[in-house]
């Protein structure tokens, strides 16, 4: 997962750089700026995926345990 997010942060990356370098700003600029937009990107993508697997992970425990505790007859279906 983590592959995915940077090489999608890579690519915003450089289609930022082409951006920016086509409105003709300075070089240094569009480093920076660009550079900017790609950390931005990169920990917003992985706060999402952390959020993401962290609900997935929680309903699945969830489920887990329900079945766990109706085969174990531990429930009202005794």
């Amino acid at each position: 997962m983590n592959k995915i997010i940077l090489q999608t942060g890579l690519l915003v990356f450089f289609f930022s750089v082409i951006y920016f370098t086509q409105k003709g700003v300075a070089i240094e600029s569009v480093l920076l700026n660009s550079f900017v937009i790609f950390i931005m990107l990169t920990v917003l993508l992985s706060l999402i995926v952390i959020g993401l697997i962290k609900s997935i992970n929680k309903n699945s425990f969830e489920k887990i345990n329900r079945y766990t505790n109706d085969l174990a007859g531990t429930k009202e279906n005794e």
